[in-house]
């Protein structure tokens, strides 16, 4: 792994789906001015949440943390399914999610020194969408992937959400985005930002092992995800959020469906990694996505788990690290 300490030195090497991506190698883009708000702010339009780690950086740095873009393109000649999806998923997520990327990744090059994106950054797997993916990020990109990046359609009868299912589809998305999927970890001005795939709730035995190398290295860390670690708080605001129209509160028991929330109660290797992580002093801050709302909770005495809303709605959060 390369220990990248500067904004313009940070470009070499870096990959992952959506990812920390120095803003200074962003593909350059026009300014869309009928697109702002005749009267308001250019920037106006992007809903952006603000916050502060103190880290110990070796110098200070931001990021302009999204998650969730939702592509939904492809192109005339791909399958019946693509097209369909497009049509539907298009609706479904509004129509303006490029346009809500290109604001993102504008307003950061002007304004922070990285953008760091944590998966679903497309809706499903098209030629048209991987296309747009290396449009707007290249190789040079730092993050994590989504359960969507895993998506050859949406909401599949009779699948089982594991590694066999991701193993029929892990060569597209590697070929796409030409990064190490699973686990990775980059050095930002001595801050050690270490991604993991855990879209589906669960993390894998591997991964663990990989996670305590990165902490034998002695440097503070950022663990970058697309599923949150549900706490109590994240849980409540999600469970609102997506189902329990009319209900004030549920508990973490209160499950009607195995979801990603209930796996990682269920699955002794990932609860195990999470209690761990609890009493580990190196681990700085969490930064995830998937919920579509941006919240953040204490995770542990030491970190705070940062969540951020859909990048499809214009969310994001900048993040300064002192």
């Amino acid at each position: 792994m390369k220990k990248i300490f500067s904004r313009r030195d940070f470009v070499k090497g870096i990959a992952s789906v959506g990812g920390l991506v120095a803003v200074s190698k962003l593909p350059a883009l026009a300014d869309d001015g009928a697109a702002f708000f005749p009267s308001r702010g250019k920037w106006e339009r992007l809903v952006l949440a603000y916050n502060q780690i103190e880290i110990g950086a070796t110098k200070p740095f931001s990021i302009l943390h999204i998650s969730d873009t939702h592509l939904t393109q492809a192109y005339p000649h791909e399958n019946t399914q693509s097209l369909k999806l497009k049509e539907l998923r298009t609706k479904t997520f509004g129509g303006r999610q490029e346009e809500a990327l290109r604001d993102s990744i504008k307003w950061a090059k002007e304004n922070v020194d990285f953008l760091l994106h944590t998966g679903d950054l497309i809706d499903w797997q098209s030629e048209a969408n991987f296309d747009l993916v290396k449009k707007y990020f290249g190789s040079e990109t730092f993050g994590a992937v989504g359960n969507h990046e895993y998506s050859r359609s949406i909401s599949p009868t009779g699948v089982k959400y594991n590694e066999d299912y991701k193993n029929g589809m892990r060569d597209k998305v590697a070929a796409a985005f030409p990064f190490d999927i699973a686990f990775d970890s980059k050095v930002v001005n001595g801050v050690n930002f270490v991604s993991l795939d855990d879209v589906f709730g669960y993390v894998t035995e591997n991964q663990v092992e990989r996670f305590h190398a990165e902490v034998k290295k002695g440097l503070p860390i950022i663990l970058c995800m697309h599923v949150p670690f549900y706490t109590q708080k994240i849980w409540n605001a999600s469970r609102k959020f997506w189902s329990a129209v009319g209900k004030k509160y549920s508990t973490l028991k209160d499950r009607p469906w195995e979801c990603s929330g209930d796996i990682q109660l269920k699955d002794k290797v990932t609860s195990d990694f999470i209690a761990y992580l609890k009493n580990e002093k190196l681990l700085r801050g969490i930064l995830a996505g998937h919920a579509h709302i941006t919240i953040q909770d204490r995770f542990s005495p030491s970190a705070i788990e940062y969540v951020v809303g859909g990048n499809f709605h214009f969310h994001g959060q900048e993040i300064i690290f002192t």
